[in-house]
């Protein structure tokens, strides 16, 4: 019966979304579900083989299901996870753990981590005690990574890896209450007992100073003398081991389709092409005497496009997202249940990351979406693109899709959690165009926004 293979199907996607979650501590952390908190991710090499057979083991097992027996709802769970696994599966023989580091996170970035966490109770402080105690560890295992990956030519380029020295000296401080690891201990709640309170702080003080810190000196020392010297000069995916075969697995899986490189490339000079029209169009539109380049250049130096502190810049984030949510009822019917709230991305790696991006809520709702907006020299950050990025980080952008996501009654939590790039992307430049519908683009400079991000994707 239908009932019967459905009834196993759905079992064995509970099974694997529980694997998920105990080998991936942090995005069970990430997803609200509290159970992994006090632990990171082991990326010893026999940990990640390890995960790589069970990917393979849960492959053969979902292909032995009866597809024709299945629900047509239960049909596309099986291709959607089918697919999921095929590319973790294809992927493997790359090793990207072997770049472990990136320039917009990484061990070096672990803290980050905290902004997810509501720290309510005493146990949110002890897992997280827990964590930093734990930090030399996973330092020791990724610089165990980055020895293999230099040993084997697999290594990132230098352009982005000459950010990373800054991000590790943020974390060797001599005051252990300069440690990004000590922000959730400055402001504890009134619910914990005052003498609870400063026994948790004074172990923070001691674990940052003899853990911590220590962990954070060694990753400095490998890095800055060793690894940075050997990383690539060129930035380009095919000077990698088996970089041609890993850079067309890289179209497939981002794009979800077969194209060629070579296809993708002329569908983006074609859109090239027909978006610089429609600027030039709004550079007449506003009387601009010039070529298009000079309008650029008016657009990304006028003082009238810049708010001078990074608080004004914030307000008008703020601002600018009140002004989209009553227009939504004019394009969508539904609108999901969880909110969402604009933060400033921490200072700590707002230099090297985007101009903006979305975090999402947690899976049971206890934890609102977050816009994350760049701050970071606000003199650099044109205010003609808040209204097409709100649109599409905020709503009815990522939020909406993942808050709609996690609303899907009958559907495996890999469904309701799934990212797939060319959709969520798509959705997103989707959403940013909906803006002339809800009647957001009246000023021409907020439309000349919303063609530089379409632009940005071409």
């Amino acid at each position: 019966t239908t009932g019967g293979e459905g009834a196993r199907l759905k079992a064995f996607f509970a099974a694997e979304w529980e694997r998920t979650l105990r080998e991936n501590p942090e995005t069970a952390t990430y997803l609200g579900d509290p159970r992994y908190n006090d632990r990171w991710t082991d990326m010893r090499l026999s940990a990640i083989a390890a995960r790589e057979q069970a990917d393979r083991d849960a492959l053969k097992t979902l292909l032995a299901f009866d597809r024709a027996k299945l629900s047509p709802a239960d049909q596309l769970n099986f291709d959607t996870f089918r697919w999921q696994l095929e590319k973790s599966i294809a992927r493997q023989p790359f090793r990207e753990y072997l770049q472990p580091v990136g320039h917009q996170g990484g061990i070096q970035t672990a803290d980050g981590l905290a902004e997810t966490l509501s720290f309510a109770s005493a146990k949110d402080y002890r897992d997280w005690l827990a964590r930093m105690r734990a930090l030399p560890t996973a330092v020791d295992q990724t610089i165990l990574l980055m020895r293999e990956g230099v040993a084997t030519g697999n290594v990132p380029p230098r352009v982005l890896m000459n950010r990373v020295p800054a991000q590790i000296a943020n974390q060797v401080v001599d005051d252990p209450e300069r440690s990004p690891f000590w922000k959730p201990f400055a402001k504890m709640p009134a619910s914990i007992p005052e003498a609870e309170r400063k026994a948790l702080q004074a172990e923070a003080r001691e674990v940052i100073r003899t853990r911590v810190v220590p962990a954070y000196r060694t990753l400095q020392t490998y890095f800055n003398d060793t690894y940075l010297p050997r990383t690539r000069s060129d930035i380009a995916a095919t000077s990698l081991p088996n970089g041609k075969a890993y850079y067309d697995f890289l179209a497939g899986y981002y794009t979800t389709t077969g194209l060629t490189a070579d296809e993708i490339h002329a569908i983006g000079l074609r859109e090239v092409a027909r978006i610089r029209g429609e600027m030039e169009k709004i550079k007449a539109e506003v009387g601009f005497q010039g070529t298009l380049g000079e309008f650029f250049t008016f657009l990304r130096t006028d003082p009238r496009f810049f708010e001078k502190t990074p608080e004004a810049l914030l307000q008008r984030y703020r601002a600018v997202s009140k002004l989209i949510d009553p227009e939504l009822v004019k394009v969508f019917r539904t609108i999901p249940r969880q909110p969402y709230g604009v933060r400033p991305i921490p200072d700590t790696i707002a230099p090297d990351t985007t101009t903006a991006y979305y975090q999402p809520g947690a899976a049971d709702g206890s934890r609102a979406g977050f816009y994350y907006v760049n701050l970071y020299k606000p003199e650099s950050r044109p205010t003609w693109e808040i209204v097409p990025l709100s649109l599409h980080e905020a709503v009815p952008g990522h939020h909406f899709q993942f808050a709609r996501g996690l609303e899907l009654p009958d559907a495996p939590m890999f469904r309701r959690v799934a990212y797939f790039v060319a959709y969520g992307e798509g959705w997103g430049l989707y959403a940013e165009q909906l803006g002339y519908e809800m009647g957001l683009y009246a000023d021409p400079y907020d439309r000349m926004g919303q063609l530089a991000y379409e632009m940005w994707r071409a």
